[in-house]
């Protein structure tokens, strides 16, 4: 079988064709598929109505599968984290953002399928993050690579249970997923290239920089993530499959709908970062 692969920008996202998911990808498959990731950061495939079962083994093809730290209140298998919002303004996911980076061991990777859509609207956008950084003077790149940030679930966790999408308690997930301390630029443990990491939703401060100068400089560069040049826009249908780079890339869900949205997220298992 031979995939095709039509970039979708000049600096990020390609849509493939040529595989079916719902089959279990052979090693080679998995190897080529594993290699445009890393080299597109976000793979559209168009076609594939999958179960959560298939959802699940499409996964497994590129590693292990990391549970929801914290599931949300609309059910499904404990491997997938139900998102489905009718009313998302401020709920997080329209934050500029990457998955669990509150946890030690943010995911490598991030499947998403769409399994409920409104009428209209309900699309998601993507930032390369590796262009992120190299876009920033030079200056500011080597302050930022001498700096960590704190990631907190509290934020985050907190949008959800005040706004229906989880029961947690909210004290004991936080003795369970303490803050954790990220460098603000990763370097990509698969391709060894730098990536800017800090997010709205889960970075809390610079460590090494005062309140107000943390709060400027974050500031600063979440403003930078919203630039266009290195975006991509995702347009969903229910047979779309999304696989994106966790770790070098950031999304947006945009928020211009006000019927039911339900998307089906498995993550891969990632390490902890240097």
């Amino acid at each position: 079988m031979s995939l095709t692969v039509d970039p979708l920008t000049g600096t990020i996202g390609a849509e493939v064709s040529g595989v079916d998911l719902r089959e279990k990808l052979d090693a080679d498959m998995a190897a080529e598929l594993t290699s445009l990731l890393h080299e597109h950061l976000v793979l559209v495939f168009r076609e594939h109505a999958l179960t959560p079962e298939q959802q699940i083994e499409f996964g497994r093809a590129f590693g292990e599968i990391k549970n929801p730290p914290v599931r949300t209140s609309h059910g499904g298998p404990p491997e997938i984290n139900v998102v489905s919002q009718d009313d998302p303004k401020g709920e997080g996911a329209d934050n500029w953002h990457a998955d669990n980076t509150y946890t030690a061991d943010p995911p490598m990777g991030s499947i998403l399928h769409v399994k409920e859509l409104p009428g209209k609207g309900g699309d998601t956008m993507f930032a390369n993050m590796y262009e992120a950084f190299a876009t920033l003077s030079p200056p500011l790149q080597r302050m930022c690579e001498e700096l960590t940030a704190t990631h907190d679930i509290t934020m985050s966790l907190t949008k959800a249970i005040q706004r229906g999408h989880s029961t947690a308690d909210l004290d004991e997930i936080r003795s369970r997923f303490p803050p954790v301390v990220h460098p603000v630029v990763i370097t990509h443990p698969v391709t060894g290239r730098k990536a800017l990491f800090v997010n709205a939703n889960s970075t809390v401060r610079i460590n090494e920089l005062s309140d107000n100068e943390s709060d400027m400089v974050l500031r600063t560069l979440y403003e930078h993530v919203r630039a266009p040049d290195f975006h991509v826009r995702v347009r969903w249908d229910l047979s779309t499959v999304v696989i994106l780079d966790n770790l070098a890339t950031q999304h947006y869900a945009v928020p211009d709908y006000d019927e039911r949205r339900t998307l089906h997220r498995v993550a891969i298992k990632g390490g902890v970062l240097a």
